[in-house]
């Protein structure tokens, strides 16, 4: 069944390509995250769940936080090498082994995100699992989005 869409929530402009969020009519505006994201053209990426690795496969923290801004700068970094951006992921999976934990880091995790992503809230979804498989590891990352053309 092909419905047309509900007019876009906003449309960010870029030099040649457009992304648009769109929010189902009479639904509230979420706070951090798009319910739908449709990305500019191109080559779907698809990224591995990232944990809080540094380049020799060590977790970097024990801390909350610190752990989500290098899980997050991880898929940055594949998104990059890949030839793509912040503003082409069109979907984040956040997996935590702690959901208080998370909860209790929330205002730094806000600050941490925009940091990297600045204004652009792709579809996330957040899951607690019992645990991941890398040791110490609080939390994981993978994400999909396009390589521009």
């Amino acid at each position: 069944m092909n419905r047309k869409p509900t007019q876009p929530l906003e449309e960010t402009e870029r030099s040649d390509e457009t992304t648009t969020v769109f929010l189902p009519q009479g639904w509230p505006r979420p706070k951090g995250y798009s319910n739908a994201v449709v990305l500019p053209r191109g080559r779907a990426l698809c990224i591995s769940g990232m944990v809080a690795w540094d380049a020799n496969e060590q977790i970097v923290s024990s801390d909350f936080a610190e752990q989500f801004r290098q899980a997050l700068s991880n898929v940055l970094e594949c998104a990059k090498s890949a030839g793509s951006r912040a503003d082409c992921i069109g979907r984040l999976t956040i997996f935590v082994a702690d959901m208080a934990a998370y909860k209790a880091a929330r205002p730094a995790l806000g600050r941490i995100y925009r940091s990297l992503f600045g204004n652009h809230y792709p579809a996330m979804t957040l899951v607690e699992v019992k645990s991941l498989l890398e040791d110490g590891a609080l939390v994981e990352i993978e994400a999909a989005g396009v390589v521009p053309d």
